[in-house]
């Protein structure tokens, strides 16, 4: 599983010209699904992103995580993500999970997530999107767990 996480003070995703999720403080995730993704990243990708303290506290020190500061999770499936380049003009995407299990991947992902006593809001998995955040900081990081 491959993630860039952005911290956000608030951002929604359209699907078709319809919101389907909608946050303030918190995270963006755009989620990457590969082919030998299991469980076990999804767990440990879970427990970090809810744990990581990138969030500043009143001296300005990156130290509150996501639960600290009571915020959210909009996470978007991001196939892309998995995207070769190297070679031509055109990207491969051999490297991302086929569809069905990329979204029974993406749909546990989020569960974890909300096992962990977070707000998740999500994207149309495999539609055509459009995402609009305000990113606080800016703060992004590419958090990826391989077997």
């Amino acid at each position: 599983m491959k993630i860039v996480l952005q911290r956000c003070k608030q951002a929604k995703v359209t699907a078709e010209g319809k919101l389907t999720g909608s946050i303030g403080k918190g995270f963006v995730l755009l989620v990457g699904i590969t082919h030998d993704d299991t469980e076990k990243e999804a767990e440990w990708l879970a427990d970090k992103i809810v744990n990581l303290r990138i969030f500043e506290d009143e001296d300005g020190k990156m130290s509150q995580s996501l639960k600290d500061v009571g915020g959210d999770i909009l996470s978007v499936s991001q196939f892309t993500l998995y995207a070769d380049c190297n070679k031509g003009r055109r990207p491969s995407f051999v490297d991302a999970a086929v569809p069905d299990m990329a979204n029974a991947m993406y749909e546990r992902f989020n569960e974890l997530l909300r096992s962990r006593g977070v707000k998740v809001e999500t994207g149309v998995f495999g539609a055509m999107m459009e995402v609009d955040l305000i990113n606080d900081g800016p703060v992004t990081l590419v958090l990826e767990r391989n077997s």
